[in-house]
């Protein structure tokens, strides 16, 4: 990771340097794409304010934050708690978004052939949040015989179908 430090309205001690260098450098092992990684820190005393403003950016990625503390260490620290956050926030999203992917496929029987059901057809789609009443009104709706969802209640991906009797099932693994 690449770190620049600006200065504005003063003259950085060797000890703050080194200091903002061994705190910023741990955002690093938050962010998977470390090869065009940059991080500019300005660093501004107005009076008594001591203000940093921080810019991460990377390949998709651009993060800032501004804290301004009376202590200049206090300002570092905050900066980077709020920079943390928002990187562990944008990963556990990215997480959750490629957890919440499914893959569906097709299984067809064959009477004739003694070897077992073969896969004829294989889906991948991103299950979108709805509420139960939702799901089985758009189940009703495109006259599908079941639907893959997620319960926005539960958050959890669940499978709602048509019974023979005319009802509504729902499989919710409660995982």
């Amino acid at each position: 990771m690449e770190i620049k430090f600006n200065f504005k309205n003063f003259e950085p001690s060797e000890h703050l340097k080194n200091y903002a260098q061994t705190r910023f450098s741990k955002l690093s092992k938050y962010i998977s794409d470390k090869d065009n990684l940059k991080l500019e820190v300005n660093f501004e005393v107005e009076k008594y304010r001591h203000i940093i403003e921080a810019i991460l950016t990377a390949k998709n990625l651009h993060i800032s934050a501004k804290e301004e503390h009376e202590d200049m260490y206090a300002s570092v620290d905050l900066v980077l708690d709020k920079l943390e956050a928002q990187v562990k926030k944008l990963r556990e999203k990215a997480k959750s978004k490629h957890r919440n992917k499914v893959r569906m496929d097709v299984i067809q029987f064959n009477k004739e052939d003694k070897k077992g059901p073969v896969i004829v057809e294989t889906d991948h789609f991103e299950p979108k949040p709805m509420s139960v009443e939702e799901a089985a009104l758009q189940l009703d709706t495109l006259n599908y015989e079941f639907l893959v969802f997620l319960n926005a209640e539960e958050e959890r991906i669940n499978v709602i179908y048509k019974r023979k009797d005319g009802n509504f099932g729902l499989i919710d693994p409660g995982i």
